[in-house]
């Protein structure tokens, strides 16, 4: 608190499908400053919409930007065609991709998966033009892929070349890795050694192996036991192959298996940097600084559980907020235990929801409960009696 202030920070993730962070984060304010009216305290509230790399970063991410998404042709991971948006800040020097939006599970929901042939090949599209628009550092939020090809769909875009034991190209999908002999970078663009990749990896995969990419992950995106021996090995060929063509180890490094091991190339000949999503979005949007200041934080997603608590937008903010900072969750369901809660650093946590209902049920008035559970988390927090016992956060 300062000069009498309470500082309260809202860092709210999304309630997928129901709410955008943006719109949370304003409905926790408004019942914030309610609160402070009713009870006569002053209050300063800053909103900081949030995200983990997933659903909602572009979206978090140019809301603090203050640009808008732009938009280019791309291909999905089966190659058909798609519009996909990105974002570029406002000096022109950071891009910003989802790759889910060309290579993601859900976009391919509507035909059956085909995890030998899906391709990374529309997030290279997608890269290419952030280049052409003058990027020089590439954020790549990597999470929801449909694809177990190494990212060769990826940097097939960019130049590098795929060739068998005859010099012929292989054709898209971790399904042909196997027969890789050898990777051509004669044609590669060069930019591509010029700027920086930072990826957002929320696991600690290796790319091969029993935890690797296809054998963890593979059965999600319609793998059978056998594609699964075989895309291993595809990635475990396109490993050796990047190393003899000059490029760093990539087969034990963990978070390389990360979206059907995306990122492996990347890291075999660029410099690349991977963190947790909600790592990233906090460094674009500067949380540490404004998070770390707060009396009082509010965050909430749809659901509050025990997944939460690793490496989600709730372990982040944990991260973020000082130890002797009140942190209350809101959610529209709550399915912690108390010693989930007591692991997390969470101060307490509260469902949106009124009486027995899903957040499904109340879609319609979620930034309404949202603003009366805020409203009522701070009637309590700025109550004189009940100050002490609830944390004063003052500085």
């Amino acid at each position: 608190m300062h000069d009498g202030v309470h500082n309260v920070v809202v860092v709210p993730d999304s309630f997928k499908g129901t709410l955008s962070a943006r719109a949370i984060a304003s409905a926790m304010r408004r019942g914030i400053e309610r609160a402070a009216s009713d009870s006569g305290a002053l209050v300063q509230v800053n909103e900081l919409p949030f995200a983990d790399g997933g659903e909602g970063t572009l979206e978090a991410i140019l809301d603090a930007w203050g640009t808008s998404p732009r938009e280019c042709e791309a291909t999905d991971s089966l190659g058909r065609p798609i519009t996909s948006s990105y974002g570029i800040s406002p000096d022109g020097k950071t891009g910003l991709i989802k790759a889910a939006q060309a290579n993601g599970l859900d976009a391919v929901s509507d035909k059956p998966l085909r995890p030998r042939q899906a391709t990374t090949r529309g997030v290279g599209e997608i890269v290419r033009k952030a280049l052409d628009d003058g990027a020089e550092q590439i954020l790549l939020t990597a999470g929801g892929s449909a694809t177990t090809d190494g990212g060769t769909g990826m940097l097939r875009q960019l130049g590098m070349r795929f060739l068998d034991s005859e010099g012929a190209e292989l054709p898209d999908g971790g399904g042909a890795l196997s027969q890789l002999d050898r990777i051509d970078l004669t044609n590669l663009d060069p930019r591509a050694y010029k700027i920086t990749w930072k990826i957002a990896a929320d696991v600690t995969n290796p790319l091969t192996g029993p935890h690797g990419a296809a054998a963890v992950f593979g059965p999600q995106k319609g793998a059978t036991p056998e594609d699964v021996e075989v895309l291993d090995e595809g990635l475990a060929t396109l490993a050796r192959a990047a190393e003899a063509a000059g490029g760093k180890p990539t087969e034990d490094i963990p978070g390389l298996g990360a979206a059907g091991g995306i990122a492996a190339l990347l890291h075999a000949f660029f410099t690349v940097e991977l963190e947790p999503g909600w790592q990233m979005v906090s460094e674009v949007l500067g949380a540490t600084a404004i998070v770390g200041e707060a009396d009082l934080v509010l965050t909430g997603e749809g659901r509050f559980d025990s997944q939460s608590i690793d490496g989600k937008v709730i372990y982040g903010v944990r991260q973020l907020t000082s130890a002797d900072t009140p942190l209350v969750v809101l959610a529209g369901e709550v399915g912690v235990t108390p010693e989930d809660l007591e692991r997390s650093g969470v101060t307490a946590a509260f469902t949106i929801c009124r009486g027995p209902s899903s957040l499904k049920e109340i879609a319609p008035r979620t930034a309404e409960y949202v603003e009366l559970a805020a409203y009522q988390v701070a009637r309590i927090y700025f109550h004189p009696g009940l100050r002490r016992g609830f944390g004063t956060g003052a500085r």
